[in-house]
């Protein structure tokens, strides 16, 4: 069964950096794409940033031009790099594998991670 473990999160000073990482294990036969997500407190979560199936990125419009994602598909490791980031910004984090459909019939599926910390205060 595949398990994401994220890591990287903590306090960081309004316009600072933190680079979250997103470690993958448990799928034998599917490729996938790692998503990060956040969820503030009181706030429904929210997409944050992805990497596409054709290897291309997107973003929420919140963050494009301040975080970068990335995946290291030898290392099994996705990561999102927040740059100038802001009070808003403040959320627990989270990633995502996203597989395509066929790997269903092979028992491999998406899931989720357990989350990471990020608190921007000064």
């Amino acid at each position: 069964q595949a398990q994401l473990t994220e890591s990287g999160g903590g306090s960081v000073q309004p316009g600072g950096s933190l680079r979250l990482s997103c470690l993958v294990s448990g799928y034998e036969y599917c490729s996938y794409n790692v998503s990060w997500y956040r969820q503030a407190p009181g706030k429904e979560r929210e997409f944050v940033a992805g990497v596409n199936a054709d290897d291309s990125t997107r973003y929420a419009d919140s963050v494009k031009g301040r975080f970068t994602v990335s995946q290291d598909f030898f290392k099994n490791i996705g990561y999102l790099e927040m740059t100038s980031v802001t009070p808003e910004d403040t959320a627990m984090y989270y990633c995502k594998t996203d597989l395509p459909d066929i790997c269903v019939s092979l028992g491999e599926l998406g899931t989720w991670g357990q989350g990471t910390q990020v608190t921007v205060s000064s």
